[in-house]
């Protein structure tokens, strides 16, 4: 099938993706007319800039209109009706047509005497502008759309992966493009450090000693993978795995987990965890 009348992504008209283009456009359009001054803008008023930017801001905003009310109708359409390809990109032209209608007729309303020729070219020079501020910020968007969508999909696929493994005892790591880097048996990981844009993952290995491997990852984001397991958040720079805490100790300046294992630190609970880590503890408790 031509990929032409295949249904677009439903992200690309969601309500929350619509508020952010209507928002990002109407930014975009701002900047485009106070720099590059189309439509001979500069000529609509003899002010000084900020009257300048005020001014162009309501007229931008005015004609920015145009877009929300289409938007909102595709949102609504959307609901009953396939968005094709084709069809997404007739209803993009015609925002751009009924916008560049506007700001002709606007540009025209300066002038005192209007011809065929003036109105040709306004129009023709509109079309061009238009189409300039609204192509732009759109396929900016689109691609972002895109890459967040995808983030989304990899996210929920390592999430799918995670619950399953957690069947067999096995804890799997993801690097953050979604790669397979390192599988653990659950009872062999002792914590995890972060390290920058990395983490460092403690475990015991075969020769039955401390061993660490470094991950392209963050701890938010294996936070959220782990969040059905004994791996726990416990310090802004530390996740621990509560099966291999031996002691839990307090001491004046705070209280440490003691893992028993030779050469692994004592590793702190910070204030900010130790409730989320206390609530966890009597959840547990055998």
């Amino acid at each position: 099938m031509n990929i032409l009348y295949q249904k677009v992504p439903s992200y690309l008209y969601e309500k929350a993706n619509t508020i952010k283009l209507v928002c990002f456009t109407a930014l975009f359009a701002l900047i485009f007319i106070n720099i590059y001054k189309p439509f001979n803008s500069e000529n609509w008023y003899h002010v000084s800039d900020f009257m300048f930017f005020l001014s162009s801001s309501v007229i931008i905003l005015t004609g920015v209109l145009v877009v929300v009310i289409s938007r909102i109708i595709l949102f609504y359409y959307a609901k009953k009706h396939a968005i094709s390809y084709v069809k997404y990109g007739f209803w993009i032209l015609a925002e751009i047509f009924f916008m560049a209608l506007f700001y002709t007729g606007y540009v025209l309303s300066l002038k005192e005497n209007i011809d065929t020729v003036d109105l040709s070219k306004a129009f023709k020079e509109s079309i061009t502008n238009t189409s300039l501020v609204l192509l732009l910020p759109y396929a900016m968007l689109m691609l972002y759309f895109s890459w967040q969508e995808k983030n989304r999909q990899l996210q929920a696929i390592g999430n799918e992966k995670t619950e399953q493994n957690l069947k067999y005892n096995v804890v799997l790591f993801y690097d953050e493009k979604g790669e397979l880097r390192l599988s653990i048996q659950r009872d062999h990981l002792l914590y995890i450090e972060s390290a920058d844009n990395y983490v460092v993952i403690w475990y015991i290995n075969k020769k039955n000693t401390a061993a660490k491997f470094l991950l392209r990852s963050t701890l938010k984001a294996l936070e959220s993978q782990l969040s059905e397991t004994h791996v726990l958040r416990c310090h802004r720079s530390y996740m621990v795995n509560f099966d291999q805490i031996k002691i839990i100790r307090r001491e004046k300046d705070g209280v440490y987990l003691e893992l028993g294992v030779e050469g692994v630190p004592d590793i702190p609970i910070s204030k900010t965890y130790s409730e989320k880590v206390t609530q966890w503890l009597m959840r547990n408790a055998k």
